[in-house]
């Protein structure tokens, strides 16, 4: 690499095979994920990353280069742990927003990539590329504002069912003292 532009392709490549990956894991998240919202919520973004995926395209042939991805280690990485995350063993609104957290890491890892290239493209005066990085940019930052939303609910539903659960212990433990001593 030996300048802004090459830095700027070499970026657009690591993110299109990091959408491309996100276009094959975020069925899995979807399938996994108990709360309605946060299904919804999956869905969507993979409808939107495919779009994300075209984006880029379009950006690459703006610059007159054929799309292609580099592979991401990074987002290889976060899927992987998403991925065990899945198939941990815990109560569903737990399961949630452990799921959440991994998806939540993917989006900030999106947001860093594409706020880096939409800045690439504008000191290059790259218009059109910028304002397609920037049009995907503000779709990962929504996406992350709607996991923040949907993890607010979540987490009060496992907050309480782990309440629930401590105070039926409690209560069972007493009931039990009770019983010996009579």
């Amino acid at each position: 690499m030996e300048s802004i532009r090459d830095l700027l392709i070499d970026g657009m490549g690591d993110l299109y095979d990091a959408e491309k990956q996100l276009i094959k894991a975020l069925p899995k998240m979807v399938k996994a994920a108990s709360n309605q919202e946060l299904s919804q919520a999956f869905e969507n973004h993979l409808d939107q990353t495919r779009g994300h995926a075209e984006r880029l395209e379009q950006a690459f042939e703006m610059l007159g280069e054929k799309p292609k991805g580099k592979p991401c280690k990074a987002m290889k990485g976060l899927i992987e742990e998403a991925q065990e995350t899945i198939n941990e063993d815990a109560p569903e609104p737990l399961l949630d927003s452990a799921i959440i957290c991994a998806a939540q890491k993917v989006e900030h890892y999106e947001i860093a990539g594409y706020g880096t290239l939409k800045s690439w493209a504008n000191a290059l005066g790259l218009d059109g590329v910028a304002g397609l990085l920037e049009e995907t940019l503000e779709e990962e930052k929504e996406a992350d504002e709607k996991l923040t939303n949907v993890a607010a609910a979540v987490l009060l539903e496992s907050t309480e069912a782990e309440r629930g659960a401590a105070t039926k212990a409690k209560a069972e433990g007493g009931l039990r003292g009770r019983a010996g001593r009579l």
